[in-house]
């Protein structure tokens, strides 16, 4: 099993899906059953493993770097971006802050419970450094919270991914949460530009692959998707630890 050292959680969006909330507050920053979504995140990643998390700050940056000032573990690191640089444009940039090795990445707005096994331990015992670039969390769509869409990749035998096909639906979403290579930035732009960029250059070379979920997930991108998941563990944990 892989030993991930370095994590980073993407936390610059302007989250205008949960306008009003957000006009005042970062997306990150938003409480879903009393704890910060960031916080939810960063909590995973230490249990997992985590000494680093990076952040990439843009919208009400001061209100986040604040937030993250009062954790005491793990490391955390601010990459503040003065322009919106997009998912991928913001790793890119956080590179020197995240190792020399494979990292984990996690959308702000991505929440999951673990199923029998934590999810990501089952991603680092999946990592193979000599057949992939990208591995990728996935869900199957129709046992998702708080999301509506078509699906994002279809997975053969041995996990290996490709895209939807246009028009067609397909049973597993990217959950937001993901291991990737240092390498699968060479060449890239500078300045924004989208992680599927790299998505589909991994894919050209046959290294992208996915596992899926065998727990809960949560898109807390939206005022529904936010009911949704506070509705769900309010009803899940009454009187127990919520984890």
């Amino acid at each position: 099993m892989i030993k991930v050292t370095h994590a980073m959680v993407l936390a610059a969006g302007l989250g205008t899906r949960m306008r009003p909330i957000t006009d005042r507050l970062p997306k990150c920053l938003i409480p879903v059953s009393g704890r910060a979504l960031i916080d939810r995140t960063i909590d995973r990643f230490q249990e997992a493993g985590v000494k680093t998390v990076v952040v990439n700050v843009h919208h009400l940056a001061d209100m986040v770097e604040r937030h993250l000032k009062a954790r005491r573990q793990p490391t955390i690191l601010v990459s503040r971006e003065e322009e919106r640089l997009e998912t991928g444009g913001g790793v890119k940039k956080a590179l020197p802050l995240l190792g020399e090795g494979p990292f984990l990445v996690a959308n702000a707005d991505a929440m999951w419970l673990n199923g029998p096994d934590d999810a990501l331990k089952r991603m680092r015992q999946r990592w193979n450094d000599g057949e992939m670039d990208a591995l990728l969390l996935l869900h199957s769509t129709v046992d998702a919270y708080g999301y509506e869409g078509l699906g994002d990749f279809l997975v053969d035998p041995v996990g290996r991914l490709t895209r939807r096909p246009e028009r067609e639906v397909v049973p597993n979403l990217f959950a937001g949460v993901q291991i990737l290579s240092p390498r699968l930035f060479e060449g890239t732009p500078d300045g924004p530009f989208s992680l599927n960029v790299v998505y589909d250059k991994a894919i050209e070379a046959g290294r992208l692959f996915g596992i899926v979920h065998d727990g809960e997930w949560f898109h807390v991108g939206t005022p529904e998707g936010l009911a949704e998941a506070e509705a769900y563990l309010s009803v899940r944990f009454a009187g127990k630890p919520r984890r």
